[in-house]
């Protein structure tokens, strides 16, 4: 096998194209390897689809590069089927390459050998998957129901999550000591264990991923669901406290009525080495206010929330955003797989 190009190109490439999943650490962001080969693997998994490419390295020896793709739920939104890639495609290959020498990449491009290129929906501005979502024409008369994030008003931030909350977070010195100290390639990541991001991660994620509210009037409580890691969370609307003692993975949720608004109060979080992808810290002084308000047509949902940490963070996070109404949204399970959320470690 010939390769044609492996050659680093740094002239374009300005912010992280988001994987869903992990954060870029170990990955050279500011540069991409052209990788022609043939297709040797192609893996329909969560949280991240795989590829790898058989190709020859620059001395002429055999080499296979690993390509880390989002997950399938994004991926099928780009336009990709698990047929999108079949074993022995020749490709051109654009990949952000790991900082340690190792062949594997963060997807950027692709082209099939005979100028058919597959479907990308990165950001120009901040290099994030990006989708327009429309909803539908039918509006609502209650928040209950599936919602996505109307990416048309959301800021963009190189890095989603890793990068927002990297900008807009002041730590603590003892926050500061613990993302200096975390290890995304360590056993204390959560993800490697297919664990999700707690609250408010669901609101975070919804630029990707529907969001879904359930009221249940009999037992007088509110589900909400995201399909990112299949989180779901109870808010409990009986008038109860938060528990003493009692700690959470997404913490203890209670809510209340103030008009047509609803309030979500959440703590009692479990300590977590990474809530925000980033290495930032959460533990049992987390505090999260949610406010959901539907719009007067009924075809949105203002949606807004104050975090606050001071174990970790100085001050308070504060976020808001509409998302559109969207009944007709897959919720199907998002199925995290064990081996293929610990693929991006080095061997």
């Amino acid at each position: 096998m010939r390769k044609i190009s492996s050659v680093i190109a740094t002239a374009f490439v300005v912010a992280t194209p988001v994987s869903g999943h992990h954060s870029d650490a170990g990955l050279d962001m500011d540069s991409v390897a052209f990788i022609e080969g043939t297709i040797s693997e192609f893996s329909w998994r969560n949280p991240h689809v795989y590829f790898t490419v058989e190709t020859t390295d620059e001395s002429g020896e055999p080499t296979e590069w690993t390509v880390q793709m989002a997950s399938t739920v994004t991926v099928a939104r780009m336009g990709w089927t698990p047929d999108s890639l079949v074993i022995g495609d020749r490709v051109l290959v654009g990949a952000h390459p790991a900082q340690d020498g190792r062949p594997y990449g963060l997807f950027e491009s692709i082209e099939k050998v005979g100028g058919v290129a597959l479907p990308t929906s990165f950001d120009s501005e901040s290099g994030e998957v990006r989708f327009e979502f429309t909803g539908t024409a039918a509006g609502t008369s209650t928040i209950e129901g599936r919602w996505i994030a109307d990416t048309a008003q959301l800021e963009s931030y190189a890095g989603g999550l890793d990068g927002y909350t990297r900008s807009q977070l002041t730590l603590t010195e003892t926050g500061r000591a613990a993302q200096a100290a975390f290890a995304e390639t360590s056993a204390e990541n959560p993800q490697l264990r297919c664990l999700g991001r707690p609250t408010p991660g669901m609101i975070f994620y919804t630029n990707l991923y529907p969001l879904e509210i359930e009221f249940n009037e009999d037992e007088k409580t509110i589900a909400i669901r995201s399909q990112f890691f299949d989180e779901e969370r109870t808010v409990y609307m009986d008038g109860r406290g938060h528990p003493t003692g009692e700690r959470y993975y997404e913490g203890h949720s209670i809510g209340h009525w103030e008009g047509d608004v609803l309030i979500v109060d959440t703590a009692n979080f479990t300590d977590h080495p990474s809530p925000y992808q980033n290495g930032i810290p959460s533990g049992a002084q987390k505090h999260v206010v949610e406010r959901y308000q539907l719009h007067e047509d009924g075809t949105r949902m203002a949606v807004e929330f104050t975090l606050e940490d001071p174990e970790y963070i100085i001050g308070s996070l504060s976020h808001a955003r509409d998302l559109i109404y969207s009944p007709q949204m897959d919720m199907s399970p998002f199925n995290c797989d064990l081996e293929s959320t610990s693929r991006f470690l080095a061997p």
